[in-house]
């Protein structure tokens, strides 16, 4: 079946109180409108069309989706009405959605589908019953249970307002139908807008068939308005995260303290450890360790790496490898299989070869590092000299003494040694030992030495 879908995502969203546009504020690391997008694509829906205002929010989306503009914010009708151009043409169901709503499964908007087919309807409209409706458009129904109207709270009589069932703000359509009433609706509200809700008691003025299709899941349609509500949706789909991983055979000993973004992928027998983040499009390979108190963010892991107390940023981890405790992997680096990243490390645009160690308390920046290189502690590449970065090479077996300084552009050859305490400026050819150190002198007699002339110094003054 052909099924086309329009995203109403131009409203201003004035209660996030916030400079960035509501549908971009992110959901378990999507922007919430993305999120809605992905819904449907997983539901079968392929013809996305995503109504959004004169903001960036069709900048920050790209090219992969298609955007009509709705330039002045008359409305959830007046909304829809710019996609009729886009869906010209299209002869199977418009299913219309906000972008604010993105906890719904996508085998609700598959049966939503089914239900209005097989109803033979023109219009559908998804609804739930809540505790409390403020705020929300009330069904009303006859007494025979058939559609009447959708009335707004503001415009609702006091009967009408105590209805539990309210309107979803998800519907399917019949394209024609659609937009003929589209035309016909008129902003004769407190608001002054165009309301899409019109359109239902338009098509049943009309004799065309308006249903119901009742969902027995009220969370799935919540709406965000409020930053508060925002995180009430990202606690329900983290749940949602969580299980889904957990069943796919990820272990995780504290769930509640795991926080899984949307985009990333665990395989089996990862272990994730109490207070982590797994951010953006993160992927960890199996067996791995995660944790705890670590933050992963793109970071793709090999197989049995294991990540403790440690922050990881765009950047590769080969398989068996060991991160932290409390070390920095910036941006654009790779970690080689078997190599060690120890305690108080920072690393930055680097490679580091398999089986090579920077075991602590070294910043290793805009390097490459060959296989099986050691790293002594208090090791610093000295990378920036006020206005360019250059890099430091430092190749296989190499051996960096401790509290060494290496001044970048440099080469340190394989199988080379650096004494402890050198500042290399310059290359260090294969098999060699480098040292540039001031010779140590003793001075005899020193501490007594200086011990009476301080003595001196106090019985004067």
């Amino acid at each position: 079946m052909n099924i086309a879908a329009v995203v109403l995502a131009a409203g201003k969203g004035t209660r996030m109180k916030s400079a960035l546009p509501k549908m971009l504020h992110p959901v378990c690391g999507r922007p919430m409108v993305t999120q809605v997008v992905g819904i449907l694509q997983e539901a079968g829906i392929h013809r996305i069309i995503v109504v959004v205002g004169p903001n960036e929010v069709a900048d920050r989306l790209g090219d992969q989706i298609e955007f009509v503009t709705q330039a002045e914010p008359l409305g959830t009708g007046h909304a829809v009405l710019q996609a009729e151009e886009a869906l010209k043409g299209h002869n199977g169901p418009v299913v219309v959605v906000h972008g604010d709503t993105p906890l719904y499964l996508p085998d609700t908007i598959k049966e939503l589908v089914r239900y209005h087919q097989a109803a033979g309807a023109t219009g559908t409209v998804l609804t739930v019953d809540v505790e409390d409706p403020t705020g929300y458009g009330r069904i009303i129904r006859d007494r025979d249970g058939s559609f009447v109207k959708i009335v707004e709270q503001k415009d609702a009589t006091d009967e009408e307002a105590k209805t539990k069932e309210i309107n979803s703000g998800t519907y399917v359509f019949a394209r024609e139908p659609l937009f003929a009433a589209l035309h016909q609706i008129k902003p004769q509200n407190v608001q002054k807008e165009y309301y899409l809700t019109d359109v239902l008691a338009i098509l049943r003025r009309e004799r065309h068939k308006v249903d119901i299709y009742k969902h027995g899941d009220a969370e799935e349609a919540l709406g965000i308005n409020n930053r508060a509500q925002l995180a009430v949706a990202e606690g329900i789909l983290r749940d949602r995260i969580r299980k889904a991983w957990m069943l796919a055979g990820v272990t995780m000993l504290d769930p509640n303290t795991v926080y899984i973004d949307a985009e990333a992928k665990l395989e089996e027998d990862v272990v994730i450890l109490p207070f982590t983040f797994i951010e953006g499009n993160s992927r960890i390979a199996k067996g791995s360790v995660i944790g705890p108190f670590a933050r992963l963010k793109d970071a793709h892991l090999g197989e049995n790496v294991t990540v403790t107390q440690a922050t990881v940023m765009a950047s590769s981890i080969g398989a068996g490898a060991v991160v932290g405790p409390y070390s920095y992997i910036r941006p654009h680096c790779h970690i080689g299989a078997g190599a060690r990243i120890g305690g108080f490390c920072e690393i930055k645009n680097t490679v580091i070869g398999s089986n090579s160690k920077v075991p602590h308390l070294s910043y290793v920046g805009d390097t490459d590092v060959g296989s099986d290189v050691n790293i002594g502690a208090g090791t610093i590449t000295c990378n920036y000299d006020g206005a360019e970065k250059h890099r430091t090479i430092i190749e296989d077996r190499a051996f960096i003494g401790s509290n060494c300084n290496l001044v970048a552009p440099v080469v340190i050859g394989s199988d080379s040694y650096l004494g402890a305490g050198s500042t290399i400026t310059g290359n260090v050819p294969p098999g060699a030992l480098g040292v540039a150190r001031s010779r140590q002198r003793n001075i005899p007699d020193w501490a007594g030495k200086w011990g009476k002339k301080q003595s001196e110094e106090e019985e004067s003054r």
